[in-house]
């Protein structure tokens, strides 16, 4: 069983964005896969219960952050989401049984600080220091038409942590998230320029889980809107609205 924890103490980082499409990857690919919902907010349990029938199966798992447990026994794979300010006993329990943990980060000065200090705690942990539990990070909601891409790089550079890419700013993750979907739940051929921006972070993945990633198998529910957030000619309605 892998455990993969989204984790940044700024809210508003696009944690549940994060955590939501790495399941949904997950489970794209056949794997019985657990989101567990440390944030009082419960986003990520609110998209889990508007998540179609048609989709692959995602469970769900909610825990209270100062009784953090093992996961249940049986599941391949666990997406952790946690809220704003998580730091201290939490993050501390977390960190003792994740495989991973996945930084969300904008080019706000305020987000860059509050990642550095979840940076700066999960290097004090023993799996992280050794290298037992992985850590990267990943730019959420940037924008394509300025540099930005390059100053959150450069600064993941500056704190020797693994840069996985940049997730562009689309009306299209908003969308997915309202109908308790992910980009991995359309057809592969309407989804080509988002593939392109998630390949650094599924790649990792691949690597961190050990496995060659099979040839999706799936129902897949509705067409996927284009790169730049607008609809697809064939995109449907619930996703116009």
């Amino acid at each position: 069983m892998s455990v993969i924890a989204v984790v940044n103490r700024k809210g508003g980082a696009g944690k549940s964005t994060l955590a939501t499409q790495v399941a949904g990857y997950l489970a794209s690919l056949g794997h019985d896969v657990m989101l567990g919902d440390v944030d009082k907010q419960q986003s990520s349990r609110l998209w889990l219960s508007l998540r179609p029938a048609s989709t692959p199966r995602i469970h769900g798992w909610t825990m209270d952050e100062r009784n953090f447990a093992r996961p249940p026994v049986g599941v391949k794979h666990v997406v952790l989401d946690t809220p704003g300010g998580f730091q201290g006993v939490g993050l501390m329990k977390v960190a003792l049984y994740a495989d991973a943990i996945l930084i969300p980060a904008t080019t706000s000065i305020f987000d860059r600080t509050a990642a550095e200090d979840s940076i700066k705690e999960l290097r004090t942990f023993p799996r992280i220091a050794s290298g037992k539990c992985a850590l990267a990070c990943v730019g959420m909601r940037i924008d394509g038409r300025t540099r930005n891409a390059e100053v959150l790089q450069a600064w993941a550079g500056s704190l020797d942590l693994p840069y996985l890419g940049t997730i562009k700013a689309a009306q299209a993750y908003s969308k997915c998230l309202e109908q308790g979907l992910s980009i991995f739940d359309f057809a592969a051929e309407k989804m080509e320029s988002y593939l392109l921006e998630w390949q650094p972070v599924t790649q990792w993945l691949n690597d961190l889980l050990a496995f060659a990633p099979p040839e999706p198998k799936i129902n897949r529910p509705v067409d996927m809107p284009d790169a730049t957030g607008q609809r697809a000619e064939a995109m449907p309605e619930f996703l116009r609205r």
